[in-house]
Order: C-alpha cells, then structure tokens, then sequence
C-alpha cells in the first residue's frame, strides 16, 4: 500500500507542472483570443467595414487562436501533436473539397464586400437577371427585380460579368 501512495505522489509531482503549465497556456490564449477579436472589431468600425465580413474575420482569428492554444497545451502535456496536426490538415482538405462550392461563395462574398463593385440600392444586371441590389451577404447577393426576391450566389458575381446599371 505505501509503494502505491509513493507511487502516486511521485507521479502527481511530475504531472502537476505539466498540468498547471497546460492550464496557463490555454488560459493565455483564450484571453489572446479575446483581445484579438476586440482589436479586429475596433479596427474595422474605424475603416467602416462591413458588419459580416467583420464577424466573420474576428471569429475566425478567435477560433483559431483557441485551436492553436489547445494544441500547444497538448504538446506541453507531453502528447506527440503532430499526428494530430497531420489530421487536421487532411481533415481540411477534405472539408475544403466536399465544401468548394460553399467556400467559393464565402470567399466572392468577402471580396465583393472589399473591393464594392457595387452597392445596396444600386441596379445590376447579372447572368440575366436585372434588379436593384437589397442586400450583399457572404453567401449570396439578393435582387429585387419587378417585385420578385433573386438570389444570386456570389460566386456568380465574382465570375460573370455584371452591368452595373445604377
């Protein structure tokens, strides 16, 4: 019974540092995470841009300061990481592929919300569609034409040429 409390406390002073170093490093990057995300929010209120391309790149910052903060934990533990590093990195891939379209449209919408080829309550005319533009979102771009809600993905946007008709 002593050999087992020994072995115990010999295995709790060497875990405990590891543990406790573990607990700082997550702790540390969550509040990264944080200040991280105010940063890009107070960054781009002051460029004036837009509301979703603002969420999405301070969740994304976010995210992935937690994701890299929680494998460095990992690695302090004494967990070989790169196997999982190696996983998430096929695990990305193959999100990527079956998602193209998906993130296709994301990324048009980014880009058309940076570059405004054109703006809300200005007339387009796109892949034979024509009406007054109510909304730019990361996913799709929504038309009003003669009374009818059109939903253009903006992938389309970004590849089709469009008449900007104002």
């Amino acid at each position: 019974m002593e050999k087992l409390i020994q072995f115990l406390l010999d295995e709790a002073t060497l875990w405990a540092p590891r543990l406790i170093g573990a607990a700082v490093i997550i702790v540390v990057f969550f509040i990264l995470a944080k200040i991280a995300k105010r940063i890009i929010i107070s960054a781009a209120e002051r460029s004036k841009f837009d509301g979703n391309l603002t969420l999405l790149l301070s969740r994304t910052s976010s995210i992935t300061l937690i994701i890299f903060g929680f494998i460095t934990a990992l690695g302090t533990l004494g967990i070989n990481v790169s196997a999982l590093v190696a996983g998430l990195g096929l695990t990305g891939f193959a999100l990527g592929f079956a998602l193209k379209d998906t993130i296709s449209n994301l990324l048009s919408g980014v880009l058309i919300l940076l570059y405004r080829p054109f703006e809300k309550g200005n007339r387009i005319k796109v892949a034979g569609y024509e009406g007054t533009v109510v909304s730019i979102d990361l996913r799709y771009t929504e038309l009003d034409s003669e009374g009818n809600k059109v939903l253009i993905p903006n992938s389309k946007l970004f590849t089709d040429p469009i008449t900007v008709l104002r």
